[in-house]
C-alpha cells in the first residue's frame, strides 16, 4: 500500500481504527481474535493503528500492543488521553487534560501496550477547564523525554488548534469526516490543516457502518451498541438517508467496487494528507476497505458525486447531545502572560 504523511509521520494511506474490537458496539472480539485481525492488517500493508485508553477502558490498548509488538519497528501506533478514568474501576468521570493526568495516562498507555514510545498522541477531547498551552506544553515535555513522538488533537475548535500548534506542532487532527458528515469542510479545520501542514485522520469514514450499504430500513442494532443513542441511526433517519447509499452504489457499479470502497476513495481524493481509519471486526470487511486504496476516482467522477450529493438532505445529528457538546470546543485562555 502507498503511504501518506501526517506532518512528518509517514503511514499507510489507510489505517485501522481498533476501537470497535473492544468498545461501543454490540459485537466485541476476544483478545486472540483482535490480535489475529490486527496482524492480518499488517500482512496486508497497514502500518497505522488507532486506539485510546478509554476504549474498554484500557482493554483495547492491550490488544493493540500484543498484536503489534512483534512488528513494532514497522508500524505507527496512535493513542489518546483526555478523560478522567479511574484506573482501578474504569469509571469515566468526564474530560480531563490536567498535566498530571496526561502524564499518568501516557505512562499507563506505554505499560499496557508494552512499548517505549507512542508514535502519535492525541488529546481525545478539548478540556474546557485547562488552557491548551498547558496541554501542548505537557506533550512537548513528553516528546523531549522520548515517551511520545508526535502530537495530535481530536475534534478541537480552530482557535484552540492554532494555539496548541504554536506551543507544540500538531502532526494530525482526528475528526469525523465522510460523505455524510462534512462539517470540517466549512468550520475552518481543513483550512487550518492546509495552512499549517497538519495531517487529517477521518474517523467513522464509513458513517459508523451506514455507508457500507449493509443497513436497510429493517436493520436492528444489537444491545450495547452506542449507535442506538445516535439520532442519525433512528429508523426514520436510516430510511431517509438511504439515498446517499444509493448514490454510492451507482458509482460503485461503474467502478466494479463496493459502496464502502467508493466512500473511502472519495475521502482519499479530498486531500493528499488524509488518512482514513475505518474499523471492523471482520477479515472480509478489512480486505474490502483496504481495496479502496486501488480505486481511482477521476475529476469527472468526483464532480458527479459532488453534484449528486449536493441534492441530498442528510437527516439526523451524528451524536446525542452530551457527546455533541464535547466537539469543537475552545480551551480557556492561558494565565501565563
Amino acid at each position: 500500500m502507498h503511504t501518506r504523511k501526517l506532518g512528518s509521520l509517514e503511514v499507510s494511506a489507510l489505517g485501522l481504527g481498533c476501537m470497535g474490537m473492544s468498545f461501543s458496539y454490540a459485537t466485541k472480539l476476544t483478545t486472540p481474535e483482535g490480535v489475529a485481525l490486527i496482524r492480518a492488517a499488517v500482512d496486508r500493508g497497514v502500518t497505522f493503528f488507532d486506539t485510546a485508553e478509554v476504549y474498554g477502558p484500557f482493554t483495547n490498548e492491550r490488544v493493540v500492543g500484543e498484536a503489534l509488538n512483534p512488528v513494532r519497528d514497522q508500524v505507527a501506533i496512535a493513542t489518546k488521553f483526555g478523560f478522567d478514568i479511574d484506573f482501578a474501576t474504569g469509571e469515566n468521570r468526564g474530560v480531563c487534560s490536567r498535566p498530571e493526568r496526561i502524564r499518568k495516562a501516557v505512562d499507563g498507555s506505554l505499560e499496557r501496550m508494552g512499548v517505549e514510545t507512542i508514535d502519535l498522541l492525541y488529546q481525545h477531547r478539548v478540556d474546557p477547564n485547562v488552557p491548551i498551552e498547558d496541554v501542548a506544553g505537557t506533550v512537548k515535555d513528553l516528546i523531549a523525554q522520548g515517551k511520545v513522538k508526535h502530537f495530535g488533537m481530536s475534534e478541537p475548535g480552530v482557535a484552540t488548534l492554532r494555539r496548541a500548534h504554536a506551543v507544540q506542532p500538531v502532526s494530525a487532527i482526528q475528526n469525523e469526516y465522510s460523505l455524510w458528515w462534512r462539517a470540517v469542510e466549512g468550520n475552518g479545520i481543513l483550512k487550518a490543516c492546509d495552512e499549517l501542514g497538519i495531517g487529517f485522520v477521518p474517523y467513522s469514514p464509513l458513517g459508523k457502518g451506514f455507508l457500507t450499504g449493509a443497513m436497510g430500513k429493517d436493520f436492528k442494532l444489537g444491545d450495547g451498541d452506542f449507535r442506538k443513542s445516535v439520532p442519525r441511526f433512528s429508523p426514520e433517519a436510516i430510511t431517509k438517508n438511504q439515498a446517499l447509499v444509493d448514490l454510492l452504489k451507482r458509482v460503485a457499479g461503474d467502478k466494479r467496487a463496493t459502496p464502502a470502497q467508493i466512500a473511502l476513495a472519495w475521502l482519499l481524493a479530498q486531500r493528499p494528507y488524509i488518512v482514513p481509519i475505518p474499523g471492523t471486526t471482520k477479515l472480509h470487511r478489512l480486505e474490502e476497505n483496504l481495496g479502496a486504496a486501488n480505486v481511482e476516482l477521476s475529476a469527472t467522477d468526483l464532480r458527479e458525486i459532488e453534484q449528486a450529493a449536493a441534492q441530498l438532505h442528510i437527516v439526523g445529528e451524528r451524536y446525542a447531545p452530551a457527546q455533541q457538546a464535547m466537539v469543537g470546543r475552545e480551551a480557556p485562555p492561558s494565565q501565563v502572560n
